[in-house]
């Protein structure tokens, strides 16, 4: 995989604040998840990136080059941050023309790279003729994420696009980035909500206290996330026969049942033993699933604070 993101000992502080502190990274093609807690160094590692701020020590480049005071680099990248800021008179095509014009597009050509931005993000047409204020906060997120596509560029930086959005919502806008990256598109996204960015990324940066902590990011690595979950939740017709099931197998380290909910949360003695036949043991249950999920998220185990002894 080609890196188009390299820092080596990168550092950046606000007069005596700490933004990010000696951070060395890569950042390949592909979807990338950007994790930390509020204050972990992620919107200030987005700056850095579009050539907002400068460095207060150390190297960073973008597709080969130094972003800071660079308009090639910044040609090929977008960014769409997480303050919702969108004119209150204007609709999405007038917006999206707009900001096409004013980067040296021709009417006729930013209308056209609009309409196509907004069909990409899946966008209905009827929708265009809202005022924006007057719009779904989703459909406001597709929107902005329009205005990024406008130049086609080759990295989109987005800083907690799915705040706010329902689940149906956090989907269907994952399904739009999804892809966007099939198609040659690279993204970096941030979000607190981590079993979405769990199923959208091929890879993860954690941040905490602007680092990154060795022994966090190797709990996320691909071979970590091969591991099978320590804890599964099961949606079924009868929670009780299917713990009992599992009881009698000795597979159950502990369980917790929502008899109203029709749900079963299950800690395994050994992961490795459930899940080598996990379809032959559902199936001798005698029990109807509905549902089969990992209780834990490894993000969620990545970013826990450490430990004290």
């Amino acid at each position: 995989m080609n890196a188009i993101v390299q820092a080596d000992s990168l550092s950046r502080f606000y007069g005596m604040i700490l933004g990010l502190n000696n951070v060395s990274l890569t950042i390949n093609r592909g979807i990338t998840g950007v994790v930390g807690p509020n204050g972990a160094g992620k919107t200030t590692l987005f700056r850095l990136l579009t050539g907002q701020i400068k460095p207060s020590s150390g190297t960073l480049t973008v597709f080969g080059a130094t972003p800071w005071n660079n308009l090639e680099v910044r040609a090929r990248l977008a960014y769409c941050p997480e303050s919702e800021a969108v004119p209150a008179t204007l609709r999405p095509l007038e917006w999206l023309v707009g900001l096409g014009m004013i980067s040296g597009l021709s009417a006729k050509v930013a209308a056209e790279r609009a309409r196509a931005a907004l069909d990409r993000v899946k966008l209905a047409p009827e929708h265009w003729k809202k005022v924006l204020p007057a719009m779904s906060k989703g459909m406001k997120q597709r929107v902005k994420l329009a205005q990024c596509l406008l130049h086609g560029p080759e990295l989109v930086i987005l800083d907690e696009p799915m705040n706010g959005l329902d689940p149906m919502g956090r989907e269907e806008f994952g399904n739009v980035l999804r892809q966007l990256a099939q198609d040659g598109t690279s993204i970096l996204i941030s979000s607190h909500i981590l079993h979405d960015l769990e199923a959208l990324c091929s890879e993860f940066l954690l941040l905490r206290w602007g680092r990154i902590p060795r022994a966090n990011q190797d709990a996320a690595s691909p071979d970590a996330r091969k591991r099978w979950p320590e804890s599964t939740t099961f949606r079924c017709e009868s929670p009780e026969q299917l713990a009992r099931y599992f009881f009698e197998r000795e597979l159950l380290r502990g369980c917790e049942i929502a008899r109203d909910a029709g749900v079963l949360h299950v800690r395994w003695r050994d992961a490795n033993e459930f899940y080598r036949a996990f379809d032959q043991h559902l199936l001798a249950s005698g029990v109807r699933i509905f549902e089969v999920r990992s209780t834990e998220s490894f993000l969620e185990k990545a970013i826990a604070p450490p430990v004290l002894k």
